[in-house]
């Protein structure tokens, strides 16, 4: 099999973002500044040959997945196994709520036990097992060519630790910058890391048009 070039993108920016609320599965609209890099990424990849765009169904995935899916004149199809980690009870909530109330199971989560769930919600091996099985899916469709894969910081991280061959428990030391650009391979022995995290799209200015004067 030939291999899939992978273009990964984190939704861009949210208000619950910026506030650290814990989204989760739960329909958080981008804001502003979000639409923002979400038109910022669309103009940087505008060139790129792709297949097709495959985006989680949440919105603040799918609204940043249409402008890049616009831009480079390929389908867009929502993908429902790209969505965020389901964080149960505890969606909406700061970790520092969590810590406050349940300083117990904040532990738990904090210290990356695999086993640990939120009441109603995935263990990290539970998110880790579908957003791979999702990517490789998705990837055997479109042997030779490049796709985009629009999620959540969750989606991302699994990428990069399957890539960089990294068990679930290792503290994060990555970034997982909205609305940034990553690239992998992905060939039948599994992923490969070749850029991450590049956002030099945000340096550049977005050109006037008749609704910004």
């Amino acid at each position: 099999m030939q291999a899939t070039r992978i273009i990964a993108i984190r939704h861009g920016e949210t208000d619950w973002n910026r506030a650290s609320r814990m989204q989760g599965h739960l329909d958080v609209p981008l804001n502003a500044h979000g639409q923002w890099q979400a038109r910022q990424t669309a103009r940087a990849l505008a060139g790129e040959s792709v297949a097709a765009v495959y985006s989680s169904d949440l919105q603040r995935a799918s609204a940043t997945a249409r402008a890049i899916a616009q831009a480079c004149g390929a389908p867009l199809v929502l993908e429902p196994g790209l969505r965020e980690r389901n964080l149960g009870r505890f969606q909406g909530w700061t970790f520092a709520q969590v810590q406050a109330q349940f300083p117990e199971e904040a532990a738990r989560w904090r210290g990356r036990d695999i086993t640990y769930a939120p009441a109603g919600g995935e263990t990290l091996t539970d998110i880790q097992r579908r957003i791979l099985s999702t990517a490789a899916r998705l990837a055997q469709r479109h042997a030779g060519g490049q796709i985009v894969l629009v999620g959540h910081g969750g989606m991302l991280d699994m990428l990069y630790r399957h890539a960089m061959r990294l068990p679930l428990q290792e503290p994060r030391s990555w970034p997982l910058a909205n609305a940034a650009i990553n690239r992998l391979l992905y060939t039948p022995e599994g992923l490969t890391l070749i850029a991450w995290a590049d956002t030099f799209h945000f340096d550049q200015q977005e050109p006037l048009d008749e609704r910004s004067q």
